[in-house]
């Protein structure tokens, strides 16, 4: 049954077609500074490409590789009354999977209200799923709890009774995780906190449900980004790389507002104390209208089959949300590569959309140079941001085995031929749909030829893309690297 929205209450109320002309511009190198150079991920044969959303109707999700070699994913349920938890060997496999329900909350009483953000996680030799919850007779009265078992499989298991993992006062607290850290583990969690809805704080653990240092205070709610609708920080998730530790989290009101930060600390720092951790001033992750991907966030890490991180979140494909937010249930998991930039800091990048992941087309006759795309411009730069330069490739329509080249910053968008100009604009005809063949100039890459004109390949020329006849010396440039 689904929970009927209250509009006086929420989860933080107890605080008060047409072508295109032919474009002229060519996209400068923007923004984000140089990435690390990412390698092709290798496919196996026949293996399932990955679509988002990897899991419809699934927010805060929580997806780990375990030793085992399986994915396990969990996440909060629209009708908050149970969690959930369901494996595969694939990551695009999920959404098929089956969803076992590994505990019920009660009918009354403690922990019969409002359950959120499951995360699972093991250690000690257990699985251990923490969680939020309220009570039956104040859905909102949320505190944390946990579940633990030894068995093998966290699907099938018989889960011990939750126990309450009391921190440092009695008030609104939820969306626990924990990280080991140089022999130590750690609790991160989100509570009220003075003037603000939701601040994080951090403490070690001597158990599962266990702290075993005073709570201390990393972050708090105080720029506009964090601010909006409510004054939150929340939803915190760890990835530990190039020597530092990296904690994402979630800021502001849940609809299109909601974004995530990002807070830094020295590997070698001493993490209870709070002035180890740097917040990044601005968003790192946040809505895109032009990936048409809303209030992105609480999100989790993992790796991909060939050991590449990646970035796991929640977001909405509208703005536009009828009632409270909290009770639209259209907050669909999703995934995709986890990049980093030269200095060993992440680059998030754009939320990208539906469908299938895009990639980077890196030009074989200028190698580090991408493909970007700015507004109806395609050209090429060494640095460019990561959104602009990532492209889906669609299936086409006008063969079998043709394809369209969907910008991820202009979602319903494509590569079109107009003369021998390459542009972005909504399909019209077959002059969008290309033949995706091995590179002219090396097998390990690929070239387009146009489905309208046979014999004619999208070919970088001066920085720019257009559409010609390939001749002995041009076949480099019309090859591309694809790359996710």
């Amino acid at each position: 049954m689904s929970v009927p929205p209250n509009p006086q209450f929420s989860r933080r109320s107890f605080l008060g077609t047409g072508s295109a002309a032919a474009a002229t511009a060519i996209l400068a190198a923007a923004g984000a500074g140089s990435l690390v150079a990412a390698q092709p991920a290798a496919a196996a044969p026949g293996s399932t490409p990955v679509i988002n959303p990897i899991v419809p109707q699934r927010a805060d999700p929580w997806l780990m590789k375990h030793t085992d070699g399986k994915y396990y994913f969990t996440g909060s349920v629209p009708e908050y009354d149970r969690i959930v938890v369901r494996s595969s060997a694939t990551i695009s496999g999920l959404g098929s999977s089956p969803e076992a329900v590994v505990w019920t909350r009660p009918a009354s009483g403690t922990m019969g209200g409002h359950i959120w953000a499951p995360e699972l996680h093991h250690f000690d030799g257990k699985w251990h799923i923490y969680f939020a919850a309220g009570d039956s007779s104040d859905v909102f009265r949320v505190r944390i709890y946990v579940i633990s078992t030894a068995a093998a499989d966290p699907t099938t298991a018989v889960w011990e009774p939750p126990v309450r993992v009391h921190t440092h006062a009695d008030t609104f607290s939820l969306d626990a995780t924990t990280f080991e850290h140089a022999g130590t583990r750690y609790l991160l969690w989100a509570q009220s906190d003075t003037g603000v809805n939701s601040s994080l704080f951090i403490a070690s653990m001597s158990s599962p449900s266990t702290l075993s240092s005073a709570p201390v205070r990393i972050a708090v709610p105080t720029m506009d980004w964090e601010t909006r609708g409510f004054k939150v920080n929340e939803g915190a998730a760890v990835i530990k790389r190039n020597g530092r530790i990296f904690v994402t989290f979630s800021a502001s009101a849940t609809d299109a507002n909601y974004c995530m930060g990002l807070l830094t600390a020295d590997a070698g720092a001493d993490l209870l104390n709070p002035a180890s951790w740097t917040k990044a001033p601005t968003p790192v992750f946040a809505t895109s209208e032009g990936s048409k991907q809303y209030g992105p966030g609480h999100n989790s890490f993992t790796v991909d089959e060939a050991g590449n991180d990646v970035l796991v979140y929640h977001a909405r494909s509208y703005r536009a949300i009828v009632g409270d937010p909290l009770y639209d249930p259209n907050r669909h998991a999703r995934v995709q590569r986890l990049h980093w930039n030269a200095d060993g800091t992440p680059n998030f990048g754009v939320p990208v959309g539906d469908g299938e992941l895009p990639v980077r087309l890196e030009s074989a006759a200028t190698p580090g140079s991408y493909l970007v795309h700015d507004g109806a411009a395609i050209s090429a730069a060494s640095s460019p941001s990561l959104g602009a330069s990532q492209f889906r490739i669609a299936p086409g329509y006008a063969k079998k085995n043709s394809v369209l080249i969907e910008p991820v910053l202009t979602k319903g968008r494509y590569l079109r031929v107009q003369g021998s100009t390459v542009t972005i604009a909504s399909t019209e005809g077959s002059s969008s749909a290309f033949i995706q063949r091995g590179g002219l100039s090396a097998t390990a890459g690929a070239s387009f030829e146009s489905v309208d004109l046979p014999g004619c390949y999208l070919l970088l020329k001066q920085g720019n893309l257009t559409l010609a006849r390939v001749g002995k010396n041009d076949r480099a440039a019309a090859t591309f690297f694809l790359s996710s």
